[in-house]
């Protein structure tokens, strides 16, 4: 079997390649503080980036998620803080509201994130709720025509620069998964409120929000019941974007490397004529591309989200594989690797997020895992593994 790139997504790829490592990772160091890279979003907007995610009848170009997993892959490559500004256009926000949301809310919003000029935050991990998202406090009451939202979300991101936030709630106070919905918000929409401020070792920041009686429109309900279910479905892109990251972010440590090797001296040859740095190319290079298998085939098997259990495959491998290849590459650097002027160190900071976001690696065992027990053929192995 052979898994080959279409001509059209070769062509894609060495776009984005190209303006990424001419103009997006020469400013990378530069938002180490948390600067939001605004200028970074505009030159992906200028080719189409930003709207990948979306269907062609609201002006995007609805791409597939394997075409949106190419994309964040090359960006991360040149720089971890855009390639995480870049996920809200591309991922499950953006997704569910294409899926989801009343079809004036589309035509309202899409225009100005295809453009680059809109961010969408979401909103679903609380102070005692991360990972077990069914247990959410955070709550939306109806009332006539407008629905009042109150709790309080951490952890997250874009909240200075997002213009609209899909909010994970329980709608009605209905318990359990079944109670699960999905409202947005406008940023200036009077009671919510920034209440903590979290500065990351990847460079950008994470707040707390507390909404205190929120009030929106009640066609701004983009989900009212049986939230949690579609949620997990689209939440499965996310699992494919998020080591989309951890691959490119591998990759570009190992560039890296290959290159300091190569020009790096040592007792007057270069360091990569030794064998135990060619050792560790070598292993940096096959886990790489045992992780780039993993990660195609599942965001492949997108119909219209991809198969979850690939996903947390790809998702575990590639999250654990990019902090070895990252921290080996800063190795190889000796002590310029652990300065912030070479770039592995941003590489590695980038790297350790993959495994805390979209799933944390032992979820993800434990629901593949849970899959083995129920479901694995009592014959063994069958075609490519799939059971």
């Amino acid at each position: 079997m052979e898994f080959r790139l279409s001509p059209e997504q070769r062509e894609m790829v060495a776009t984005v390649r190209a303006v990424t490592q001419e103009r997006i990772k020469p400013r990378a160091l530069k938002f180490l503080d948390g600067t939001f890279p605004w200028e970074n979003l505009k030159d992906l907007a200028e080719i189409g980036i930003t709207g990948m995610a979306i269907p062609e009848e609201y002006g995007g170009l609805g791409l597939s998620v394997l075409d949106t997993a190419l994309v964040v892959e090359e960006v991360a490559k040149g720089c971890y803080t855009t390639a995480m500004a870049l996920m809200p256009q591309l991922g499950v926000q953006t997704r569910i509201l294409a899926q989801y949301a009343p079809e004036e809310l589309k035509r309202r919003i899409f225009d100005g994130v295809i453009r680059g000029e809109y961010v969408l935050a979401v909103c679903m991990t609380e102070p005692h709720a991360g990972t077990d998202v069914a247990n959410i406090k955070t709550n939306t009451e109806i009332k006539g025509d407008r629905a009042v939202i109150n709790g309080t979300k951490t952890l997250i991101s874009k909240v200075d620069e997002a213009q609209l936030f899909v909010v994970f709630t329980r709608v009605d106070k209905i318990a359990g998964r079944e109670g699960i919905g999905c409202v947005l918000v406008d940023r200036d929409t009077p009671g919510m409120i920034r209440t903590g401020r979290f500065h990351t070792m990847g460079g950008e920041h994470l707040f707390e929000l507390t909404f205190e009686n929120v009030e929106v429109p009640l066609e701004n309900l983009v989900i009212k019941g049986d939230g949690l279910k579609k949620l997990m479905s689209a939440f499965n892109t996310q699992r494919c974007l998020n080591p989309s990251i951890s691959l490119g972010l591998a990759e570009g440590a190992f560039e890296e490397a290959v290159k300091y090797c190569r020009d790096r001296t040592a007792f007057n040859r270069p360091i990569g004529k030794f064998q135990g740095m060619r050792w560790k190319l070598a292993e940096m290079y096959r886990d790489i591309e045992i992780g780039r298998s993993m990660l195609y085939r599942a965001a492949a098997s997108a119909n219209p989200y991809p198969d979850p259990h690939l996903a947390a495959l790809a998702k575990m491998y590639c999250n654990e594989m990019a902090i070895r290849v990252t921290s080996e590459a800063i190795q190889v650097h000796g002590g310029y690797g652990f300065t912030d002027e070479f770039p592995v160190s941003r590489y590695f900071r980038g790297a350790r997020y993959g495994t805390l976001g979209g799933g944390t690696t032992e979820t993800l065992k434990e629901l593949v895992g849970k899959k083995i027990i129920n479901d694995f053929p009592h014959d063994g192995f069958l075609g490519m593994g799939n059971f």
